[in-house]
């Protein structure tokens, strides 16, 4: 499965990143790496339980 990660500078200077096809997976980071990998990782948590895996 494919999604795409939206990632944006807030005017406070902060990032986010997020996955729009899974509402709620989002993350904030301090640079855009910071902000798309914790995305990723709340993505595959998200794709995890969703396959029923702990």
């Amino acid at each position: 499965m494919s999604l795409p990660i939206e990632v944006e500078q807030e005017d406070d200077g902060r990032w986010l990143a997020e996955v729009p096809e899974l509402p709620g997976v989002l993350a904030y980071g301090a640079t855009r790496e910071e902000a798309t990998a914790g995305a990723l990782a709340l993505r595959v948590l998200a794709d995890r339980l969703g396959h029923g895996e702990e």
